[in-house]
């Protein structure tokens, strides 16, 4: 148990280190081996889902579009957008093509947003089919559960309201943001989850928090210093994200979430110890969740809480057995993943409603490494 702790220990200091890029500068990506668009070739197809990985479409990618939402004290939100993009035929420089002029030939293409990090696997491969992909500079980790937790999911909201007002400079009428799908991994994944409509419940988190203090076996101290707010703090907690969100007739938080957000894909995501079965039950998105079969000690029953309560009208979950919470890093995962997404958001955004076989309990049950729904043998 203690073992697996390390991968979550090494997550976060990961995420700390890529997060900690001021949000003027453009956002690093994986190396080579990391990074969902590189290497395609030489992957081994046959690990693979029967889904075209890359699309008829280029990749253009924009950096460094900062906004500022004066509505949060001037909190800034630095985007990086993926969109299709025009090859012209003596280019020889990266795939993504920096500033490249628009394919404006099928437009406007569905939006999906997810924090940049995420874009870094999953955008060249969505943008290839047919998506414009928006990444949120130096989000999806926090040290504790508290404001930012919060601002995470608004930053998408605003960044939504603001490209579908004034997107930028030649990008116009590329996006159509009344089709939108936000996915995310991890930290990112439990902001896919408050946009899917699931609302926080406060009743629920503080009696969780107080009785994972006699959990036997007892969780680790790690897991809950992070997750749980000292009850004397969250007074304070609740001023500063303010009344507009933390103020409701039934008690819950209000919602965070966007009617032009149609689906959403929280990979390996937390939040069953914030959301509850109340709160869960609000979602109504539809939801594709993907589960690592071997997640942090605490994670799968985590997993198998979230899939069972949420409210969604369609919801599915994907298990990766045998793989752990960093499977991301695994360039075969990581392009599986984008072909559930592809296939996910092509249904959703597309219409293509013959890519819906895929995520299917029929389809994955051909499968000796994937699993349909919570797999617990």
């Amino acid at each position: 148990m203690k073992a697996r702790s390390y991968f979550w220990i090494l997550f976060i200091c990961v995420c700390l280190i890529c997060s900690s890029c001021s949000p003027g500068q453009p956002e690093a990506a994986p190396t080579s081996t990391e990074s969902s668009s590189s290497g395609a070739e030489e992957l081994d197809k046959s690990k693979l889902l029967p889904i075209p990985i890359q699309g008829s479409y280029s990749v253009g990618i924009r950096r460094n579009i900062a906004l500022s939402d004066e509505s949060r004290g001037g909190r800034k939100v630095v985007l990086t957008i993926w969109y299709p993009a025009e090859k012209p035929s003596d280019y020889t420089g990266p795939s993504q093509m920096p500033d490249a002029k628009p394919n404006a030939s099928q437009a406007p293409y569905p939006v999906i947003i997810s924090s940049t990090k995420a874009g870094f696997f999953f955008a060249p491969d969505l943008v290839s089919n047919g998506f414009v992909y928006i990444g949120i500079n130096a989000i999806d980790v926090y040290q504790q559960f508290g404001k930012e937790s919060i601002d995470q999911p608004l930053d998408y909201l605003f960044a939504l309201n603001q490209l579908a007002k004034s997107p930028p400079a030649g990008l116009e009428g590329l996006m159509d943001t009344e089709k939108v799908g936000a996915m995310g991994y991890s930290f990112d994944g439990t902001n896919a989850l408050l946009l899917s409509g699931a609302r926080v419940d406060p009743e629920f988190y503080l009696a969780w928090c107080q009785q994972a203090q006699q959990q036997q076996p007892p969780y680790e101290s790690w897991y809950l210093s992070f997750y749980c707010v000292p009850p004397e703090d969250w007074k304070g907690i609740e001023e500063d994200i303010g009344a507009e969100i933390t103020k409701s007739a039934d008690g819950l938080w209000q919602p965070i979430t966007d009617p032009r957000i149609r689906a959403v894909m929280p990979m390996a995501p937390d939040g069953a110890w914030l959301l509850g079965e109340k709160g869960l039950s609000f979602a109504d998105k539809a939801v594709l969740m993907i589960q690592a079969g071997l997640d942090s000690p605490y994670q799968p029953a985590e997993g198998k809480f979230i899939i069972e309560h949420l409210g969604s009208p369609e919801k599915s979950m994907v298990t990766f057995l045998g793989q752990e919470h960093l499977m991301i890093y695994d360039s075969i995962q990581a392009k599986r993943m984008a072909q559930f997404a592809i296939a996910f958001f092509g249904v959703h955004l597309q219409g293509k409603q013959e890519l819906a076989q895929y995520y299917s309990e029929a389809y994955l049950d051909g499968f000796e490494d994937l699993a349909w729904g919570f797999y617990n043998k």
